[in-house]
């Protein structure tokens, strides 16, 4: 079962969009949840400027970890 993602967790894109020039892997913070399954993410660079917001369903993206987690 796949992790729930929750409010300024932050995620990686597991795939391109290059519609809204985001490449898989780009690091991003959930900013908001507009819906069931949907992330308004905010990507931003090295100094804190944001270069994109976008709305993002739950499978486009994989939540990161800086501590270690258990499986399940």
């Amino acid at each position: 079962m796949k992790e729930a993602i929750r409010e300024l967790d932050v995620v990686a894109l597991v795939r391109d969009h290059p519609e809204r020039e985001l490449l898989s892997g780009q690091v991003g913070t959930v900013v908001e949840i507009l819906d069931r399954g949907v992330f308004e993410v905010e990507f931003s660079d090295d100094h804190g400027r944001t270069y994109a917001m976008v709305a993002l369903k739950a499978e486009e993206l994989m939540v990161l970890h800086y501590l270690p987690v258990a499986a399940v």
